[in-house]
């Protein structure tokens, strides 16, 4: 299924476009997977969701997550059966945590330092398949990505609804592991790609 999806809508792209490079075309398959990845995965989580009766909190979880995702980037799975597993693991178990737990304040204070630390220190963190070679963009990202973590911590002190507060502090925490060199290490990633490319 998923080759024909991305196979089709290439033969599309080339009839409409057929100016466009080898290399073009390749960018746009990179793009079309992710795509493709993207909306599985969504249907599966969310189903599971829906019928664990933890829609609305699942959906609120996954924007927190990937207003931290975005500039921070992180590790993606090698293969798209372990990104499914291990996603709807992920956003389901800590969706559940973010209603059970009740973590004092004195512990989200020591979660959030160490993770803005570690957002600080590590992100954005690329991938092979897209490194982050240019410079500018590479500080930009790790600017927007500390000043999200320390909104995400600030947050978790501020709000009372315990939920939201956990959420914070979770997504924060996941990202750090994602984007730690220790996890790509563990999982036979590269890292600091950028580096490949530079003179």
């Amino acid at each position: 299924m998923k080759e024909v999806f991305i196979n089709n809508s290439i033969s599309l792209i080339q009839k409409y476009y057929p100016q466009y490079s080898e290399e073009k075309l390749a960018e746009l398959k990179y793009g079309l997977l992710g795509l493709y990845l993207m909306i599985t995965k969504s249907i599966v989580i969310f189903g599971i969701s829906i019928y664990l009766g933890i829609f609305k909190e699942l959906l609120i979880f996954t924007i927190i997550y990937n207003i931290l995702r975005a500039p921070s980037f992180g590790m993606h799975a090698s293969k798209s059966w372990i990104c499914l597993v291990s996603s709807a693991t992920i956003f389901i178990l800590s969706t559940y945590l973010s209603f059970k737990l009740s973590i004092p304040i004195n512990v989200k204070i020591i979660f959030g330092i160490i993770g803005i630390i570690l957002i600080y220190k590590n992100s954005p963190a690329d991938t092979a398949k897209k490194p982050i070679v240019s410079p500018k963009r590479r500080k930009i990202y790790k600017f927007l990505s500390t000043s999200i973590a320390i909104i995400f911590v600030v947050s978790s002190m501020l709000i009372e609804n315990n939920f939201l507060s956990n959420a914070f502090i979770l997504s924060l925490l996941i990202q750090c592991v994602l984007t730690s060199p220790t996890t790509y290490k563990i999982c036979g990633e590269t890292y600091d790609n950028y580096k490949s490319y530079q003179p």
